[in-house]
């Protein structure tokens, strides 16, 4: 499936009127079988459902030991001696047999099931504000800061994902509901990210949508880093940072790549010379002397995890409140061969000491978000309401009035 060409478009335009473009964060829902709510969202439950995990022997296995397969397949998941307790707990299943002996021998082809056991996930939001939605294409939710949106790590349940299935399921359980309406996030926000989180409710959307954030950071990669015009989706991010920042605009050319971190399986996105491409746009709101802070708008014009944390603590100012990366973008601490090999009461590793990329307690939100639509080629432009650490002094007057 092909997104709309530009020359598809400009003719849909031409056909369309000018008051078709609309901001349409102040618009109620409408015309849809079965709009999302305003606000959605159900409690978590104390206890998550577990996990099943299944496998089948490769032919290179065959011949392995039940322990061997999971401390070298899943390493990152468990310590060797936290895989000796649930296979003990009787937690694998070897061809639908429970099996508690570490040292089974493995057949190429058998089939294994972990279960991960029921746990209590880590406190976080659960209600959603909908945004923006069309019939068919998108959904824009803005999600509170504390909520991850895709299942990983310790939550697997409490997440924007669960929560739209969840809506889905209820919604397709009713006489009335439009049918195939799944919504799925497209991109991600850091968990104490705030704001705009745009998801597409068909997989032709999905194609598309992902296409649009792919497209600018595919362009910053091959292109002399300079700001993509004409794109089809931008993101304007309002933060608050630390320091005073002297200069009114500043442009962050500086590349992204991982290194080794404690209790982040694929390595600590951090400032890197040898990374990948990516570019920021900053500019200074208001500067607060007396706090020693600066309230700013980013925007990204390519899509690296993190990039904006990164960036800015990459020029000296990092996020205020930010428990992770400091000046220069790096972590606040980096002891790369340090594995902390206790684990938990299910096996898995202890929660790091360390801070990791999902803590909280940053300001940083994602305020404006301006795309053309996958079908129709209007420019939409989406808002959230800022927090009000974030506003202007002029827009906390108005806010108040």
């Amino acid at each position: 499936i092909i997104p709309p060409s530009s020359v598809a478009c400009e003719r849909l335009k031409a056909k369309t009127k000018t008051e078709h473009s609309f901001t349409v964060a102040v618009l109620p829902c409408r015309r849809f079988t079965v709009p999302m709510p305003r606000t959605f969202g159900i409690p978590w439950p104390e206890l998550n459902d577990g996990l099943f995990y299944n496998d089948v022997v490769p032919s290179n296995h065959s011949g392995s030991t039940l322990i061997d397969f999971y401390s070298t397949k899943y390493k990152n998941s468990a310590p060797l001696k936290g895989w000796l307790q649930r296979i003990h707990n009787g937690q694998i299943k070897v061809d639908g047999v429970v099996v508690k002996e570490p040292n089974t021998v493995l057949r190429d082809g058998s089939e294994l099931i972990y279960h991960r056991l029921p746990w209590r996930e880590p406190d976080a939001p659960w209600s959603l504000e909908v945004l923006y939605e069309d019939d068919d294409d998108m959904v824009a939710l803005n999600k509170p800061s504390g909520l991850q949106v895709l299942p990983g790590g310790l939550f697997q349940q409490r997440t924007v994902l669960t929560q739209l299935q969840w809506l889905a399921s209820n919604q397709s359980s009713s006489a009335t509901a439009s049918q195939g309406s799944h919504p799925v996030p497209v991109h991600r926000l850091g968990r104490g990210t705030s704001g705009i989180l745009l998801c597409a409710k068909s997989k032709r959307a999905k194609i598309q949508l992902a296409a649009y954030f792919a497209e600018g950071t595919s362009l910053i990669g091959g292109n002399s880093l300079e700001p993509v015009k004409g794109r089809k989706i931008s993101k304007i991010y309002r933060a608050l940072v630390d320091g005073i920042l002297r200069e009114d605009t500043v442009v962050i050319r500086q590349p992204i790549g991982t290194v080794r971190y404690p209790g982040v399986a694929k390595g600590l996105y951090v400032a890197s010379a040898s990374g990948k491409p990516a570019l920021s746009q900053v500019r200074v709101l208001e500067r607060d002397l007396p706090r020693n802070c600066t309230l700013v708008e980013v925007k990204i014009e390519s899509g690296r995890p993190h990039q904006i944390r990164i960036h800015l603590s990459f020029i000296g100012h990092p996020l205020v409140g930010d428990p992770l990366y400091v000046a220069g973008g790096k972590p606040r601490c980096l002891d790369s061969e340090i594995v902390d090999a206790s684990f938990a009461p299910d096996g898995g590793y202890e929660k790091p000491n360390k801070p990791v990329p999902g803590d909280c307690g940053y300001y940083l939100h994602a305020h404006q978000l301006t795309i053309t639509h996958p079908s129709t080629c209007e420019e939409i432009h989406i808002t959230a309401p800022l927090p009000p650490i974030l506003r202007t002094q002029a827009e906390s007057q108005v806010a108040e009035a």
